[in-house]
């Protein structure tokens, strides 16, 4: 996947999830990768955020995932019943 990158802060915690927002809102009308290589923690905040950036996304008909996904993140997304891709991945219910 191509386009811009947005590097993720190491703790996706409370006070990230504001920014996080912010700064997925600013990139939102194109392709967008998200560089998790520093990320050592995610919380469930954050991860609704992303969760309903893939949606927008998908609905604008852009492409949205992980890039350099750290194992710390892998190992947390997994916990919560999510890989990088799935995070990223929304399919439009029938």
């Amino acid at each position: 996947m191509s386009g811009p990158v947005l590097s993720l802060e190491p703790r996706l915690d409370l006070r990230a999830t504001a920014p996080l927002v912010e700064a997925l809102k600013a990139h939102r009308g194109g392709d967008l990768v998200l560089d998790a290589a520093e990320v050592t923690q995610i919380g469930a905040l954050a991860v609704q955020a992303i969760r309903a950036a893939a949606r927008a996304w998908a609905e604008d008909g852009h492409a949205l995932g992980f890039e350099n996904a750290s194992i710390d993140l892998a190992d947390q997304l997994g916990l919560l019943g999510f890989t990088p891709e799935t995070l990223t991945t929304w399919e439009a219910q029938p």
